[in-house]
């Protein structure tokens, strides 16, 4: 029998997070975000979809080759060609987990598959079998269970352990499920599937409704031993259940909750922020653990009752989930093996030299600017440092812009195209505005610039501002990211990644829109 002795958190923020429009990441990125999952002990980390595309398929092998304490999972739909490719990305791993899937509900199984709920038993099984002869650990997900009729969930269930499924998941696919009936559900599945005692339940909560973390927790209480959940509750549409929201509601109420999550919470802050610099969704202020007024005070009447005594107000501690780690870590007179020993605590580790050099000498340009240089700050010089190491067709060499009370705004750029330098210029209703109709005067893109955003990296003045900027062209949409204590420059940094990212070319398959 599978061992229940600890409730399994199972991380797909490179995978269902990466859906969200605008949050593809590279490899290396992934790599990052997968290293700081391993730092939080999460016991699964859903790496990718692997025969979504060569850059999808690499991505999850380097995981598989890099990640040791973490069981390193790959997505595949019921076909033998997804399993496959699947298996031969997490064969490297320490621990492999193959994820297969198919729909299960009355309309997905009509419109989408066009198939016989008999005829989705029989591929169900035949994926799961296919997935053995991998490996030993292969999970099965009935997509769109929320939606599905319970006597056809117990049937497919029963087959698909019986094939060799070692973990079961329940989706609610849609985030149609309300927290009452979703744990009777799960209540019901463990108690009328005859041979449920030899997989681990396991639930996967969008967030269309806003109960995705309010189902996650009424499965457990139900008997579900894993949950699917995304670094800042990323994901498709809505999102996903969060996972900072789950491990630390159980472990808050531990008077209610008989389990507990094996997760480093001191890591959850870190791996919040790395998950927003490096896809470009900034964290709510107002967000729940993670938030910048997650521990904050402005009522008087709160601000004495703290002063007095913690848990007044706080039902769990700043430190407890990182916040301790938003202090001073360097300096401008810090010296190199400083500051690679910082980035190795947060996770960062460069493929090269040179990258490290180019980092080192971009933080010693920051602290000529900054007194104070801050663990954002260093994410930050990470992710610029990559994108400028990556291949691109166009990079920024100078910029100057006119911002003057009665005087239309101007800027004038240098900007590097396939190796060349050319010179542009434009007008516009704003700094920001020249600076992009500028470079578009000599790409002429065809993009759409769908989001602009600002959020500044740290508090104070001089703080770093990071710019995103999201283009869609062609049904295709990225997101440029930039940072620079200048927020213009930032903004033109921001406009050109995306430029680079799109001109890459390249649509990711989607996993659940594909016919199977």
């Amino acid at each position: 029998m599978p061992a229940n002795d600890h409730l399994v958190i199972f991380d797909t923020t490179l995978r269902d997070g990466e859906q969200s429009p605008g949050a593809t990441m590279t490899k290396a990125e992934k790599l990052r975000i997968a290293r700081i999952l391993e730092k939080l002990r999460v016991d699964v980390i859903e790496a990718g979809f692997a025969i979504a595309s060569q850059g999808d398929f690499e991505a999850v092998k380097s995981i598989a080759e890099s990640i040791k304490e973490s069981t390193v999972c790959s997505l595949a739909r019921a076909l033998d060609k997804d399993i496959d490719r699947a298996a031969e990305a997490i064969r490297p791993a320490e621990r492999g987990r193959i994820h297969t899937f198919i729909a299960t509900s009355p309309i997905h199984m009509q419109y989408k598959l066009q198939m016989q709920p008999d005829d989705v038993v029989d591929q169900a099984v035949r994926s799961v079998r296919r997935a053995r002869s991998h490996v030993d650990d292969v999970e099965f997900s009935c997509e769109d269970a929320g939606r599905s009729e319970l006597d056809f969930l117990c049937r497919i269930i029963e087959a698909a352990i019986k094939a060799g499924a070692t973990t079961i998941n329940i989706p609610d696919t849609v985030g149609y499920a309300i927290p009452e009936q979703f744990g009777e559900t799960i209540r019901q599945l463990l108690n009328r599937v005859p041979n449920a005692d030899k997989a681990v339940f396991s639930v996967h909560c969008h967030n269309d409704l806003g109960l995705a973390v309010a189902n996650s927790l009424a499965a457990v209480s139900s008997g579900a031993r894993q949950v699917e959940c995304t670094i800042n509750g990323l994901g498709e549409r809505a999102g996903n259940a969060s996972l900072e929201e789950l491990v630390m509601a159980v472990r808050t109420r531990q008077d209610l909750y008989t389990i507990d999550t094996r997760v480093d919470a001191q890591h959850i802050v870190p791996a919040s922020r790395l998950v927003s610099t490096i896809t470009g969704f900034p964290v709510q202020p107002n967000k729940a653990i993670v938030g910048a007024n997650a521990f904050a005070h402005e009522s008087g009447i709160h601000q004495d009752g703290v002063l007095k005594h913690r848990e007044t107000y706080e039902i769990m501690r700043a430190q407890d989930v990182g916040w301790h780690t938003n202090s001073l870590v360097l300096g401008k007179h810090s010296g190199r093996n400083a500051f690679r020993s910082r980035l190795l605590e947060l996770g960062i580790q460069f493929e090269t030299e040179t990258e490290l050099n180019e980092a080192f000498t971009r933080f010693k340009a920051l602290a000529d600017l900054k007194h104070e240089i801050f663990d954002e700050d260093l994410q930050a010089i990470a992710s610029d440092t990559r994108q400028k190491e990556e291949d691109g067709r166009y990079g920024l060499v100078t910029m100057q812009v006119c911002s003057e009370t009665g005087v239309i705004p101007r800027a004038r750029l240098t900007l590097l195209v396939d190796g060349r330098e050319h010179k542009v210029e434009a007008e516009g209703s704003g700094p920001v505005d020249a600076t992009f109709k500028a470079i578009e005067s000599l790409v002429d893109s065809g993009c759409n610039l769908q989001l602009y955003s600002v959020n500044n990296i740290t508090s104070g003045t001089d703080a770093q501002g990071e710019v995103t900027v999201r283009l869609e062209r062609g049904g295709r949409i990225v997101n440029g990211i930039g940072a620079d204590t200048d927020i213009i420059i930032a903004s033109a940094k921001a406009y050109i990644e995306a430029l680079n990212l799109i001109s890459r070319g390249g649509v990711r398959q989607h996993p659940q829109g594909a016919d199977v």
